[in-house]
């Protein structure tokens, strides 16, 4: 039962990066296939992300060009939308799909979106944890296993960790909403601003939908990591 524990806590990750890989391979394809159809109107991207934040009355945001293959993000600290260098001024509809999605996250933080701030919460409360998690996990340990009047206070630190790794469950799942509306409102954006006609914004529901499921994946890598970490606790109590 021992050994099959070690066993089951080594590959009990196995399905989510098997998944994971998958999903990874769908993004890069259609990405490629649709990146190789450009639009009818020659859009760039970074004039699409322009028209859509007019169109919302967003003037504040910074549309920049970045390093990086699918780099790209909004970051609503410094309010700058990143386009990766083979979506900057491509008129693909990949492109176009890419940066009407950013721009969607631009919109959601103008409008204090409440799915987004609650992410944003969860993100910062996460890495903050997570800087936490490995010292209270390891202290846990020590108490438990050399004292044995510290053996409670030790359960108090690993209860801990395990709460701390939870954060960053929930953090995973929080970002589903936020990503989905995302892409949404980009569909829809990009054809009430004459940016893609509807056959071409099926293209783009293509290369979105399947970067949606990246988050997906890394939920369930998310769920089966915590797991793991429960059964390694586990372990090294019973060691």
């Amino acid at each position: 039962m021992f050994y099959f524990t070690y066993i089951l806590m080594g590959i009990i990750l196995l399905p989510g990066i098997i998944y994971a890989v998958v999903v990874q391979s769908r993004v890069s394809n259609a990405f490629k296939t649709y990146s190789k159809v450009p639009s009818v109107k020659g859009i760039t991207a970074q004039d699409a992300c322009k028209m859509l934040l007019q169109n919302a009355g967003i003037t504040d945001v910074e549309i920049v060009r970045i390093k990086g293959y699918l780099t790209d993000h909004y970051n609503p600290k410094t309010k700058t939308l990143g386009l990766s260098e083979g979506v900057y001024n491509s008129t693909s509809i990949s492109a176009l799909g890419i940066a009407a999605h950013e721009a969607g996250h631009a919109i959601q933080h103008a409008e204090n979106y409440a799915p987004l701030k609650t992410r944003n919460v969860l993100g910062t409360l996460s890495n903050i944890c997570s800087n936490m998690l490995w010292p209270l996990v390891i202290i846990g340990i020590l108490l438990s296993a050399f004292s044995s009047s510290g053996t409670s206070l030790g359960d108090i630190f690993l209860w801990g960790g395990v709460i701390f790794f939870g954060i960053s469950v929930i953090f995973s799942i929080a970002t589903l909403p936020v990503e989905f509306n995302a892409s949404k409102r980009a569909l829809a954006n990009l054809t009430d601003g004459g940016i893609l006609d509807t056959t071409e914004v099926k293209g783009a529901k293509v290369v979105l939908s399947a970067a949606a499921q990246t988050y997906v994946a890394a939920l369930v890598v998310s769920i089966l990591s915590f797991l793991r970490f429960i059964l390694a606790i586990f372990i090294s109590r019973n060691d």
